[in-house]
């Protein structure tokens, strides 16, 4: 598998001038990857029809954490620093499928057209079940009480079907970088 990576890799890595991008060279060797970056930039960009739930984007206080097993302990969303009576932005459109409170804590969720749903908590909003609602429109603001955070912040949970889903991977490329190492020679 190493191999069909690395094979892959270097085909990619030939044909940078074909894409755009320069030649290769011992004073430019970052111009190999250009194009690539280019590339990567454009896609997550035509994948990522989802918004930020705040604005401006909020830092990561817990990541996802999914559990081995359903019935195990586990992080099943994000939690994204915000401040109390901040205001929640609905990531994607759809249609509003619960606001009410879960055992102690505001919670709101969204289905989403592509079979998503999102909840958040802890929430205050005046929307109710059965409200549409658009990319980036206001949905609620985050309750002071309880808080879901010592520091403060709004956990935000998505599902598809019956399984938790990362988030961030929504709203951001989160695939792992690739460095390759730097022999300091130009390629013949």
């Amino acid at each position: 598998m190493t191999r069909l990576i690395a094979f892959a890799l270097a085909a990619a890595l030939a044909t940078a001038p074909l894409l755009g991008g320069a030649a290769p060279s011992a004073a430019a060797p970052h111009a190999l990857l250009r194009p690539l970056a280019a590339h990567s930039t454009r896609l997550a960009a035509q994948t990522s029809a989802w918004g930020w739930p705040l604005a401006p984007r909020p830092a990561l206080v817990r990541g996802f954490d999914p559990p081995a097993r359903p019935w195990l302990s586990g992080h099943r969303g994000v939690d994204l620093a915000a401040a109390s009576g901040q205001q929640l932005l609905a990531p994607e459109g759809g249609t509003v499928v619960f606001a009410g409170w879960v055992v102690d804590r505001p919670v709101l969720t969204i289905r989403h057209p592509d079979g998503h749903r999102s909840s958040f908590e802890p929430v205050t909003t005046e929307l109710a079940a059965g409200a549409e609602v658009t990319r980036g429109e206001p949905i609620g603001k985050v309750a002071a009480e309880p808080p879901h955070c010592a520091e403060g912040c709004v956990h935000w949970g998505v599902r598809r079907d019956d399984d938790y889903v990362d988030p961030l991977r929504l709203v951001a490329d989160t695939r792992p970088s690739i460095l390759l190492p730097w022999t300091g020679r130009a390629s013949p």
